[in-house]
């Protein structure tokens, strides 16, 4: 039988997250729109074809806890173990996604030179696209190789706001590391 999996919502900047956790590693980081939190809890079950609980666990709150930080400006990585569920390719992907500092970009090129090479760009994309967990693997900072922002899964507008956020943080001058 497979253990149930623990969902916490939050309000932030930009709109409601949906944090899905087993008791050891954050699963799911959604943007929430909209729906009763019956229905919610409905489509997380539905998408990941296991039983939610509508309660947090650890894992859940310390999310909570991250998230609270990193819109306040005062946390610059994130620390929590992740497992998030794809193939073999958007495993790699969302890896060389995490290898991109804060307020800083890459081109899906960049990412599809690392992966398996050019040919591998609109693979890339799709890959940026089902990573499920927004913002602590921040495919809001893949952009396209002419410096526009393409699209996100969760709106342009907030890919916007992230990389501004996260771009006021990061240290610049006398005070970059």
């Amino acid at each position: 039988m497979t253990e149930a999996l623990f969902c916490e919502w939050f309000n932030t900047p930009v709109g409601d997250l949906v944090a899905v956790a087993d008791d050891t590693h954050l699963r799911v980081l959604g943007f929430e729109e909209d729906g009763s939190p019956a229905d919610r809890l409905e489509r997380q079950r539905r998408r990941l074809g296991r039983d939610v609980i509508a309660a947090g666990n650890a894992i859940t709150t310390a999310m909570g806890r991250e998230l609270k930080a990193y819109f306040a400006g005062e946390l610059f990585d994130f620390t929590l173990p992740l497992s998030p569920a794809g193939s073999e390719f958007e495993q790699k992907v969302w890896v060389e996604l995490l290898k991109v500092p804060l307020g800083e970009t890459c081109s899906y090129g960049d990412i599809a030179r690392n992966v398996g090479g050019m040919e591998t760009v609109r693979a890339v994309g799709k890959a940026n696209g089902a990573n499920p967990i927004a913002i602590v693997i921040p495919c809001h900072r893949c952009i396209g190789s002419d410096g526009s922002l393409t699209g996100y899964g969760g709106g342009l507008w907030r890919k916007k706001f992230l990389l501004r956020h996260e771009g006021e943080m990061r240290p610049v001058g006398l005070f970059a590391l």
